[in-house]
């Protein structure tokens, strides 16, 4: 049996009682098991701890988690049990109990007394008795020294007692933790790049239930930039690599620049790992010079993707991609797309584009690009006919969260469509701004994500000025722990200002439906209904989606979805224009995100409009 006492602890990274580290890896545990026959068993807990503490240690143990499993021979099961001493230890700690015990019967035995040549039965008997004991509470909680208080509000770190450290409040031995990365981070936000736990001293009373916990820092020196080295590089200039971190000798050192500078990097997509690091001690002027590590990827890549829906039928796309042209980052991209592939086969229906982008990263300063692009598509649309060639060139501008860009673009086009055959020739400014506030681009949890376009233009065959704006507004809510249940809802508004609209290219009218937005309608199928049973685009827009993700398992999610989508030419009709679609879903999560199954039926739908419609793609939908 394992009695919790104790303890004091010094270092930075771990408790150390009887020997061992907790709260590190424990991998090491298992080294001395050694294989053999498989050894079956079974495992019970008896406890009377609070459920949530009896859920910590079901979850801490090995042998409760692996009983499905054999362990690799009686040495290899007397291991495991050794080690679920430590595992269950860390999480009663982990809940603020530190008076509790353990015993681990292994046939009737304790683990910890039994040599690893044991001879067990098949299958052995597990029996792990938990006594949590009383909850144990901060008494004295003292930091020293502490970082002064700071007016910069980017150096402002949220106090220790934001994260559970103060008297009074449960002693779980994680917020001890916290609470010394808060402590340390607060003073490398104002340039104490060395700082450091020099000691801790934990100690709990069993008199009183309370944990008096003592950390004591040692700053260090306030540290100044010093000269950026580049190593790793094979085809990089490194001169252009120091350049993107962002980093100037002299500035005052900031963490927040550290991992800036990464990011500016990781934004180059050359390197396949990097880091910036510092390069030595501070020096006795303070100054601390840095060495970026890289290495960098292939210089070529190429990819391929596919959607589905039975309204809209088959898209394959693909692209080449060349990275690192001339030795600063420079990107040559080439994409390719055929879609509206349908059975029976009709290559007069499909869709085809082609495009190259060529982007030159650092154009203006680390956080800006500049981006040239050409492209050439035609399009089959239940409304209209497109035949267009386009070039732009433009830049991007990133500020932390928000992606700004503008670019200057020239497009000539051929429609077909009601009107008959137009050309279009349009000259204009595409502007836009991006917040992605998201915990991820392919699977959202939380976080909202807004993007707004503005675009004037000029249209030369009719002599017409006009200008079109877009918002979209994202947002995600979990409402279960571990991701299990998110609400994800979505609304997008558009407005077109100028001439008529047989004067206006229909492209730059507004249309909805589609995988990525009423779902169950077919692709820009949405717009404002004719009287001979066509559809034309209009000037206004609204559009929202509303979302129920819930996770089944780890791999295995099921949606459900309400689209909603309405077009309005000049004035907004009554709201029988309104367009619904519901439906529901199954997710199966990989690495590269969730792959996406949706079946959508059309509420509302109007003569020509399909029963259902299925989506395949990669990501959520929104």
């Amino acid at each position: 049996m394992l009695g919790l006492v104790l303890l004091s602890g010094t270092g930075a990274s771990a408790f150390d009682i009887f020997g061992f580290k907790l709260f590190e890896d424990q991998s090491e545990i298992d080294a001395d098991a050694v294989i053999g026959d498989p050894q079956p068993y079974s495992a019970t807990l008896e406890t009377s701890a609070t459920s949530e503490v009896e859920s910590a240690i079901r979850n801490a143990s090995s042998l409760l988690r692996d009983q499905g499993s054999p362990a690799s021979g009686a040495a290899g099961l007397i291991a495991k049990a050794r080690g679920d001493y430590r595992h269950i230890l860390a999480a009663l700690y982990n809940q603020g109990y530190f008076g509790g015990t353990i015993s681990i019967l292994v046939d009737g035995r304790e683990a910890a007394n039994l040599p690893p040549d044991t001879s067990l039965p098949d299958p052995a008997t597990v029996v792990l008795k938990v006594s949590a004991g009383p909850l144990f509470r901060f008494g004295s909680v003292r930091i020293a020294p502490a970082a002064p208080p700071t007016s910069d509000a980017g150096d402002r770190v949220d106090p220790p007692e934001s994260v559970g450290f103060g008297a009074g409040l449960v002693a779980r031995a994680t917020v001890i933790e916290k609470a010394e990365l808060l402590a340390l981070d607060a003073w490398r936000q104002q340039g104490y790049a060395e700082a450091a736990v020099e000691k801790r001293d934990v100690v709990a009373d069993h008199a009183t239930d309370t944990v008096d916990v003592t950390i004591t820092i040692t700053p260090g020196g306030r540290a100044y930039v010093g000269d950026v080295g580049v190593s790793g590089t094979r085809r990089m200039d490194p001169v252009f690599v120091a350049e993107m971190t962002g980093l100037q000798p002299g500035d005052e050192y900031d963490p927040d620049d550290i991992a800036k500078a990464e990011k500016r990097l990781a934004r180059l997509d050359v390197f396949r790992a990097m880091r910036v690091e510092a390069a030595g001690a501070i020096e006795s002027d303070g100054v601390l010079p840095f060495n970026v590590v890289v290495e960098e990827q292939a210089d070529r890549r190429f990819g391929v993707g596919a959607t589905y829906s039975t309204i809209d039928g088959l898209g394959l796309e693909g692209f080449h991609l060349w990275r690192n042209l001339f030795g600063r980052a420079e990107r040559l991209r080439l994409d390719a797309k055929v879609a509206g592939i349908n059975w029976p086969v009709n290559t007069a229906e499909f869709d085809y584009a082609f495009g190259g982008t060529f982007t030159k990263p650092g154009f203006l300063n680390p956080d800006n690009d500049l981006v040239a692009a050409i492209a050439a598509e035609r399009s089959v649309l239940p409304a209209y006919t497109e035949t267009s060639a386009s070039a732009k060139v433009g830049m991007t501008q990133y500020l932390d969260e928000i992606t700004l860009d503008g670019s200057l673009y020239y497009e000539r086009s051929l429609f077909e469509d009601d009107y008959g055959e137009r050309n279009f020739s349009l000259a204009g400014l595409n502007g836009g701004l991006i917040w992605d506030a998201r915990d991820s681009t392919t699977d959202p949890t939380e976080g909202f994500y807004v993007n707004v376009t503005a675009e004037p233009f000029y249209e030369f065959y009719y002599g017409n000025a006009a200008f079109r704006t877009t918002a979209e507004v994202r947002g995600y809510l979990r409402m279960l722990g571990d991701d299990q249940l998110v609400l994800a809802g979505r609304a997008k508004i558009g407005a077109l200002v100028g001439p008529s609209i047989d004067e206006t290219p229909p492209d730059r009218l507004f249309f909805a439906g589609g995988g990525g937005s009423v779902r169950g309608y077919a692709y820009k199928s949405i717009g404002v209904d004719q009287p001979d049973d066509t559809v034309s685009g209009g000037r206004y827009l609204i559009e929202g989606s509303l979302e129920a993700r819930y996770r089944v398992t780890n791999d295995i999610g099921v949606v459900a979805f309400v689209d909603g989508g309405y077009v309005a030419a000049d004035t907004f009709p009554g709201l029988e224009q309104l367009r619904l679609g519901v439906g529901a879903g199954v997710r199966y999560y990989t690495g590269l995100g969730p792959l996406r199954l949706d079946v959508a039926i059309p509420l509302n739908k109007r003569k020509g409009d399909a029963d259902y419609g299925i989506y395949v793609g990669i990501g959520q939908a929104f």
